[in-house]
């Protein structure tokens, strides 16, 4: 029976340390060793603008774009971006100046903007989204929408140094 307390004990100790290391570790943020870069996307650079200015919202709103911005080599957050987002929505044609905007990330590295609801083009309910910073490699993304009626979609950047 003594036995069995002290490998209780020795449970106890362990696990309790074991807890109060993880704990201690919350308290930072995490942090991902070794992240692959994103590499563009096929079809992602179509109807690109460069230089497309920074805006609140573009058009009328409704659809919200969002995501993440960080870097491959340790997994940062990296705040203010660039991120140009354009589509095919129900007030213009991804082709249409005005259905082009960027924005940038914030301090926490994510970026949101509002847009007007995205249609199928081709097809296919899609944004293009494009980092073209010049610090980091140019990316280009074309994420699907699961839905045509989505009101909402995530594209998320893993930089690479240019």
């Amino acid at each position: 029976m003594p036995d069995i307390g002290f490998e209780r004990r020795t449970l106890l100790a362990f696990g309790g340390a074991f807890v109060m290391a993880g704990v201690n570790g919350l308290t930072l943020p995490a942090r991902a060793a070794g992240l692959a870069a994103t590499p563009s996307m096929r079809g992602g650079a179509n109807n690109y603008r460069p230089g497309a200015p920074i805006v609140e919202r573009i058009g009328g709103g409704g659809f919200w774009m969002s995501g993440t911005v960080r870097r491959a080599s340790d997994g940062a957050p990296l705040a203010g971006q660039r991120i140009q987002i354009w589509a095919h929505t129900t007030e213009g044609s991804e082709r249409d100046l005005h259905s082009h905007g960027a924005t940038l990330t914030d301090a926490n590295g994510a970026f949101r903007l509002e847009m007007p609801q995205i249609v199928p083009a081709l097809g296919q309910a899609h944004a293009h989204l494009a980092y073209d910073g010049g610090d980091y490699e140019t990316v280009f993304l074309r994420p699907l929408l699961k839905s045509p009626k989505d009101t909402s979609l995530e594209a998320h950047f893993i930089l690479q140094q240019a």
